[in-house]
């Protein structure tokens, strides 16, 4: 056991060096809420390093990392969402979706970047997964590898999400101007 220990051990050292920054921004995709996000980011953390017991090298470290992470993302929106009642919101219902919590309207690039983020958090967990991925620049088929859909599914998906998201800022623009 305790080679085991120490392989998992170093795994992970390994894992949180190379993919720390990135869980970080993972964490920020789904909660805004800082003192909730340290929360989530250490539960995906310890997830991690329990998850590397059982890693048998059939997939990438990286690909491993994010569908861990995912994972427990993706539980802790199902979990807080549950406790506040709040309801997920469909693609084709995003197009409509109201925004009455949008402070940020008028201000610079970091704000529309908030405002994307609230925008992901409010699709149900597989497109938001989907999206989250593509902003870390990662491929449709690794992102299919982490999610468990095809490469054709995944691409799909990001236009058809990117489509009606550059609809709604557009839509605000106008508000706007």
């Amino acid at each position: 056991m305790g080679a085991r220990t120490t392989d998992q051990d170093e795994r992970y050292r390994e894992a949180a060096v190379l993919y720390g920054e990135p869980l970080g921004r993972l964490a920020r995709g789904y909660e805004a809420d800082p003192d909730e996000r340290r929360d989530l980011l250490q539960e995906i953390h310890t997830a991690l390093w329990r998850s590397f017991a059982g890693f048998d090298g059939r997939c990438s470290i990286r690909t491993w990392v994010y569908r861990v992470a995912h994972n427990v993302g993706a539980s802790h929106v199902t979990r807080r969402r549950r406790n506040e009642g709040a309801t997920w919101v469909g693609l084709d219902e995003l197009i409509d979706a109201s925004d009455e919590d949008n402070p940020e309207r008028s201000a610079g690039d970091s704000q529309v970047l908030t405002r994307l983020l609230a925008m992901i958090r409010t699709l149900k967990p597989p497109d938001s997964q989907v999206m989250l991925l593509y902003l870390e620049d990662l491929d449709a088929a690794a992102i299919g590898e982490i999610t468990g859909l095809t490469p054709g599914a995944v691409t799909t998906k990001i236009h058809r999400i990117k489509a009606i998201l550059a609809r709604r800022f557009q839509q605000e623009a106008r508000d706007d101007g």
